[in-house]
């Protein structure tokens, strides 16, 4: 793991949101504005002024924290920094198509994610050439990763020993993307890298502290 991205995991702290079709199923708080809040509904992004209706859903309140909203007599309160919300109806089949993020403070993009079905936590990783995770996270979410091809990487502590995986799912909010190759670290990571095995799918654009994913293939 080069030091680059040592440096990236000691700052962390922060955290981001995610996206989640015609009644909503799924939404979450990208950011606000005064009395406007910046929602991805199933994916896609909208202003939406408090009061005011998108998708069936409808914006009750907001500040600079959490927003509250409204599907069909039901309010949900989402966080900034939170992951998606379900809104109810069928569950998200994870064919969609974008991906909204936020930065936190370090300008770090740390987004709820999942793993092969199981909850991880990611941070966004342009300089990882996979996605990067620890023994001890590969273990906890069910990797065979001891029957994976040897190899060795640069970190550091030195030139250590590492695993390369083939990871079946790799989700982020109603995104979710099949066969991505991983390396597993004996290092102890906080969060997991979510390299450019992952990223190189996707037209990446950046606004200011917001990160937007298009899927490609």
């Amino acid at each position: 793991m080069p030091a680059r991205a040592v440096a990236l995991l000691a700052a962390l702290g922060a955290s981001a949101v995610l996206c989640g079709a015609v009644r909503a199923q799924s939404v979450s708080l990208a950011g606000s504005l005064g009395r406007t809040a910046l929602l991805v509904v199933d994916g896609k992004t909208r202003n939406v002024a408090v009061g005011a209706t998108v998708d069936g859903v409808r914006l009750v309140s907001v500040t600079a924290n959490d927003a509250v909203v409204e599907l069909q007599g039901r309010r949900v309160t989402l966080l900034l920094g939170g992951a998606q919300v379900n809104l109810g109806g069928k569950a998200s089949d994870g064919a969609g198509g974008t991906i909204v993020l936020s930065a936190g403070p370090g300008g770090h993009f740390v987004t709820e994610g999942s793993i092969n079905g199981k909850a991880v936590r990611f941070v966004v990783d342009t300089g990882a050439t996979h996605v990067s995770l620890g023994e001890s996270e590969a273990e906890r979410i069910g990797l065979d990763w001891k029957r994976g091809r040897k190899g060795y990487s640069t970190t550091a502590n030195g030139v250590v020993e590492v695993h390369r995986v083939s990871l079946a799912r790799v989700r982020v909010g109603d995104v979710q993307i099949y066969d991505v190759d991983a390396t597993v670290l004996p290092a102890a990571l906080p969060v997991i890298l979510l390299g450019n095995s992952f990223l190189s799918r996707f037209q990446m654009r950046r606004e200011n502290d917001r990160m937007t994913l298009e899927r490609r293939y």
